[in-house]
């Protein structure tokens, strides 16, 4: 008998699609009715889940993507649901499923994710998620000081099998460092950090290089405190790729006056 061989890349393994409602009218049997109609258009249910209080998200795939705009339409029928998504999953989409939560998106800013304490498991599996991709990616990092900025990361950094490295921090100690440690030649391999306000308000010569030659690394990058790196720097927010916010409490403030003024005492020292 033949081994079996693994599907190459080339071989149809199906389409993914993201499919959402809202209940409108919540009757016993609805779900099933929902998971009936999926089956009879051709849909394998992949995972599904709660994804607000009245809201359902499935993963589906089908071999049979014109099958898409007919679910749509009879999504738009039915009377006790309204279809709320219809697309490509996106990585937000996935972790909506996973943790039973979407992702909040800042209304004023693009790109911009904001999470809470209590969400620090979703914050680790997106950040860990975007760290697996190939290249260079840098992240803004906003929050107030012990807030879990750090450990967020270097978590996201052990779910994506990185190395993490530290370029500039407070955390235990002060560091900044002027050049890479030569344990390991490949750059690739890590997510580097960089406090961004001891970058910018302690960092000499040497160091300022080491941080222009690792943003330009084809590897994960975040910069914790990156209002202030875009105002004492060279730098502005196109060097971003997108901004992870993290809070307390939904209405913390996210000040930098008073880590400033601490942080430029440090060019004295």
């Amino acid at each position: 008998m033949s081994r079996s061989q693994p599907l190459s890349p080339t071989q149809d393994v199906g389409h993914e699609v993201y499919f959402q409602y809202h209940i409108l009218h919540d009757r016993p049997g609805l779900l099933g009715d929902v998971a009936s109609l999926l089956g009879m258009l051709g849909f394998n249910i992949l995972q599904l889940g709660s994804v607000s209080e009245h809201g359902r998200g499935f993963l589906l795939r089908t071999r049979r993507p014109e099958r898409v705009e007919v679910l749509r339409a009879m999504a738009d029928a039915m009377e006790d649901v309204e279809l709320t998504a219809l697309r490509e999953p996106s990585l937000r989409d996935r972790i909506a499923l996973r943790h039973g939560v979407f992702i909040e998106r800042s209304d004023t800013e693009a790109r911009t994710y904001r999470f809470v304490r209590d969400e620090l498991g979703v914050l680790v599996d997106f950040l860990g998620e975007m760290f697996k991709k190939p290249g260079r990616q840098i992240v803004g990092f906003r929050g107030q000081p012990r807030v879990g900025k750090t450990e967020s990361i270097v978590a996201a950094s052990v779910y994506a099998n990185r190395r993490w490295l530290f370029v500039s921090s407070t955390l235990l100690k002060q560091t900044m460092l002027r050049e890479l440690p030569d344990y390991d030649t490949d750059a690739t391999r890590y997510v580097y950090l960089i406090d961004g306000a001891v970058t910018t308000l302690r960092g000499d010569e040497r160091h300022l290089a080491l941080v222009d030659e690792v943003l330009g690394y084809p590897a994960p990058v975040v910069i914790e405190h990156p209002d202030i790196f875009v105002k004492r720097s060279h730098y502005q927010w196109d060097v971003f790729d997108f901004i992870v916010e993290l809070r307390r409490s939904p209405d913390e403030v996210i000040q930098y006056d008073l880590y400033e003024r601490q942080a430029s005492q440090w060019q004295g020292e």
